[in-house]
């Protein structure tokens, strides 16, 4: 019985493979999909509403994606929502990391090429100097 069902189970995962050959498959910006469905469930649960038919809609299109042979398009889909979520990533953590030191350093922003410049906190009016441009300006810390 064991056996049977073990030989069943590997045949399975034989066809299913076969099956997926040459598709795109589950990826990064499917699984994100995923989540925000599972979202719009629970908010049609509790809600009502049009969250169920939104939540139907991006199923489909969780499944289109899934069972896709046009590979390159789905990766390029995948990699911009990929270079997309790094720069929110990056974002947020750059906004902790300020946070963190605001009590020891103030920051600045250069007015020539906008990058950003920390200095310590207590000098006084001073002036910055852009490690990037060379611009000077003045500002209090």
């Amino acid at each position: 019985m064991k056996e049977r069902l073990s030989q069943f189970l590997y045949q399975a995962r034989q066809r299913t493979a076969r099956f997926m050959a040459g598709r795109n498959g589950n990826d990064a910006l499917n699984r994100f999909l995923l989540v925000c469905d599972l979202i719009l469930l629970l908010l049609s649960a509790l809600f009502g509403g049009p969250f169920f038919l939104l939540a139907l809609v991006l199923l489909v299109y969780i499944y289109f994606r899934m069972l896709s042979r046009n590979v390159y398009r789905r990766q390029d889909e995948n990699g911009r929502y990929l270079r997309a979520r790094y720069k929110l990533q990056s974002r947020l953590r750059l906004a902790a990391e300020r946070w963190k030191q605001r009590r020891d350093y103030k920051f600045f922003v250069c007015p020539s090429c906008h990058t950003t410049l920390r200095v310590p906190k207590g000098r006084g009016k001073i002036r910055i100097v852009c490690r990037k441009c060379g611009t000077s300006f003045t500002g209090k810390s």
